[in-house]
């Protein structure tokens, strides 16, 4: 046996560095991913989101009712994007998700307060995601009545008292015993259909290239849409197996609630699974192996996943991470199947989101049908 060299080893470590410089792909993921998480993690992830969209419902002009305004428009938790004296409208705000919370200021609340009857402040969230609702509601209770107490000074300080001037009532809609189950199980389903869908379909091109039936194929007279739409077509029953699974653990083993119409969200979670298998496809026809396409698929599950609103509340995170995560379906998802199980949303109500999933739809088909022709040639 020979003895150990420097001169074969270094030959040996030359070679290897000379095939990682060729796969081009794993060498941008072992690059790219790590500055990815620290992005993320460092810049876009917050779990004391701030800024969060608040309406006010304001029934009192007095001094005290200004004040508190004038407050929550200085605070960094609540950016206020509303003002309105209808119920309804509340509620529709809510079920949209357009805002986070409502703050109700009752009538002759400046009035109550000098009588010392302590008026009650009404504050209304969206506990879909506890995580986003804990901090900011703290943080107005605690507005409030440091600036109710700033202006009861000299004869008025007597009003103070130990319990403070203003009754705080708070009415979580949607989750009212913020259940994290409720929040996370049903993004499960999301976050499973996106990881299984994305990484089974990026292998299925680089299979047939790799085991050498890729030939046989392109003699075919199928068309490169046909073979995509043809590769997809299976998965999608595979999708739904996972779909009625969830379902069924959501409602017998977490006792999530189901208020809206399972039949809605049966038929769009066809369009969720249409777009992780375009973009698995996609991603199996610009792969040249089987590792490569391993390794797109996780690239595009790692901003899905912190990006969406599953892991971190979305509004916590800054503008341009929203901005990714809005061209992300998992996003648009999520609250989907939120807003059906736990808001009894209807078809107008998610409708919002049903378009950007179907515009994902048709941008990762045209690619991979592009880039599948070019196969042929």
């Amino acid at each position: 046996m020979e003895r150990f060299t420097l001169h074969r080893l270094w030959a040996v470590v030359l070679k290897e560095f000379i095939q990682m410089r060729r796969d081009r792909v794993t060498l941008l993921m072992m690059i790219g991913i790590p500055l990815i998480q620290l992005m993320l993690f460092g810049y876009a992830i917050n779990s004391d989101p701030k800024h969060l969209p608040t309406a006010l419902r304001l029934a009192d002009q007095g001094p005290f009712a200004r004040t508190i305004v004038a407050e929550m428009r200085n605070s960094s938790y609540f950016n206020l994007v509303r003002v309105t004296d209808s119920e309804a409208e509340v509620e529709r705000l809510l079920e949209l998700g357009r805002v986070q919370f409502v703050v109700n200021i009752p009538e002759n609340f400046s009035r109550d307060i000098l009588r010392g009857d302590r008026p009650t402040v009404l504050v209304e969230a969206d506990a879909t995601d506890p995580a986003a609702t804990g901090p900011a509601l703290s943080a107005v209770q605690a507005l409030a009545v440091t600036s109710v107490n700033r202006d009861l000074t000299g004869p008025l300080s007597r009003l103070k008292g130990v319990a403070g001037p203003v009754n705080f009532e708070v009415h979580a809609h949607y989750n009212p015993e913020n259940i994290t189950q409720y929040n996370v199980v049903p993004g499960l389903m999301g976050v499973v259909l996106t990881m299984t869908m994305v990484v089974i379909t990026s292998l299925v091109i680089t299979r047939e290239r790799e085991r050498g039936t890729m030939e046989n194929l392109l003699a075919t007279p199928v068309r490169p849409f046909e073979v995509m739409v043809g590769k997809i077509l299976p998965y999608i029953l595979v999708g739904y197996v996972q779909v009625t699974l969830i379902l069924v653990a959501a409602r017998f083993l977490f006792d999530v609630p189901m208020l809206g119409s399972l039949s809605l969200l049966y038929v769009v979670s066809l369009l969720f699974i249409a777009a992780n298998l375009a973009m698995g496809i996609t991603f199996s026809s610009l792969a040249q192996n089987q590792l490569q396409a391993v390794q797109m698929a996780f690239f595009f599950f790692l901003p899905s996943i912190m990006l969406s609103g599953f892991m971190f509340p979305f509004r916590g995170m800054p503008e341009w991470a929203q901005w990714i995560g809005t061209c992300l379906p998992l996003t648009h998802f999520l609250r989907i199947v939120r807003g059906v199980l736990l808001k009894g949303n209807g078809l107008q109500e998610i409708l919002p989101e049903i378009w950007p999933m179907a515009a994902f739809v048709v941008v990762a088909m045209s690619v991979g049908v592009n880039r599948y022709r070019q196969t042929l040639d």
